[in-house]
């Protein structure tokens, strides 16, 4: 079997003798040019046409009314939970099975992860698992939720859409608004999903996107906030630069600010690459269609979007039966020329994260011993 997968993925990419990598950008259109213009322009840091573009051309591709760019999608979800009030000492629900980004960011602010286990479809935070635990495990205190175990208040709920799959992000943010916690959205890896036709990162308080290098679109390094809030869109503005009061020369910074702003040079590679985002995406999803077909004639479950939803297809993974071969494929795959990978170790499993609250999270542990990504870049 395992012979049989690296002779597709090899003749699919028209590299039978090569390495395929997991995730390669593409570079196809305007990107040389619009960053040789951005060094002529000699405006290459965090000022200059690209940055305001490349935020109005997400806004424009989300149906967002502001977006603020960051330099990576880290510090985005940094200043997201710091826009939404979270504070030292709180709590805040996030999925065990994430990039490990996601508990870093809130572990900037002082807080820490309370895990939720994930759905077996999305692999992504399970809305009905958090229900059961809002209503067993928490009560509502002034206007606050709080965790009865440690008496914490819960101050932000953070589900991940993995590999670009949608959670069940509407049933989630219904659950949140009755327990009175916002919800930011890690859309990182789903530029291009979207759940029942409006995309992701659009659903909570605040959303966030990565522009990494492995990405579905990049700007070698970067992020972005979304949000329709006029309000935290302003002082995500303010904070992400170094917090300067505005004045012809006087320099007055009234609070803390985190220079955090996407320098001009990425964002001219940034909106070059969004021009072509609709052809990466088509790209994408005729690949995810051929392994879908592929797998099935071996037998071999592929991770595929559920009804009512669109996934980017970022990364595509399968589900193998067990620990054994999934160590096994990736041994044989990785040593025959085809790059793969396990999906992430739990983040409660990580040293700093072991003392974090959790639900039981037999799911998270179930799909960690089983899921693979496979080479995902699209051939263009």
């Amino acid at each position: 079997m395992f012979e049989k997968i690296v002779s597709f993925i090899k003749n699919y990419y028209g590299n039978p003798d090569g390495v395929i990598q997991l995730h390669e950008p593409r570079f196809v259109g305007n990107d040389r040019k619009y960053v040789l213009d951005a060094i002529d322009s000699t405006y290459v840091s965090s000022v200059g046409k690209y940055v305001d573009r490349f935020e109005e051309m997400i806004r424009d591709y989300t149906s967002t009314k502001f977006a603020i760019a960051t330099v990576n999608g880290t510090a985005a979800l940094h200043m997201s939970l710091l826009l939404a009030g979270v504070k030292k000492d709180e709590l805040v629900i996030t999925q065990p099975l994430s990039f490990v980004a996601t508990c870093n960011a809130i572990s900037y602010v002082g807080a820490d992860p309370l895990f939720v286990d994930v759905d077996m479809h999305t692999l992504g935070l399970s809305a009905n698992k958090l229900e059961v635990f809002l209503k067993e495990k928490t009560e509502i205190k002034n206007g606050n939720c709080y965790h009865k175990k440690s008496n914490k208040k819960i101050s932000a709920c953070v589900p991940m859409h993995t590999f670009g799959h949608p959670v069940e992000i509407y049933k989630i943010v219904e659950l949140c608004n009755l327990y009175f916690i916002p919800v930011i959205e890690d859309a990182a890896e789903s530029i291009g999903s979207k759940y029942k036709n409006k995309h992701t990162g659009t659903f909570g308080l605040l959303g966030v996107f990565s522009f990494n290098g492995n990405k579905t679109i990049t700007t070698g390094g970067g992020g972005m906030i979304i949000t329709n809030d006029v309000a935290l869109a302003k002082r995500a503005k303010h904070i992400t630069t170094t917090a300067k009061v505005p004045h012809a020369w006087n320099f007055f910074h009234d609070e803390v600010g985190f220079n955090f702003r996407l320098p001009n040079l990425n964002a001219a590679l940034g909106c070059a690459q969004m021009e072509n985002l609709p052809k990466f995406l088509e790209n994408k999803r005729s690949l995810a269609l051929a392994y879908q077909k592929f797998f099935g004639l071996i037998n071999v479950e592929f991770v595929k979007e559920r009804e009512g939803t669109v996934s980017n297809y970022w990364l595509n993974s399968i589900i193998l039966k067990n620990r054994e071969e999934r160590d096994q494929f990736l041994t044989y795959t990785n040593s025959h020329g085809v790059m793969t990978r396990p999906i992430w170790t739990l983040m409660n499993k990580l040293p700093m994260y072991q003392h974090c609250q959790s639900t039981s999270l037999e799911t998270a542990h179930w799909l960690e011993d089983r899921v693979v990504n496979i080479p995902s870049t699209p051939r263009l």
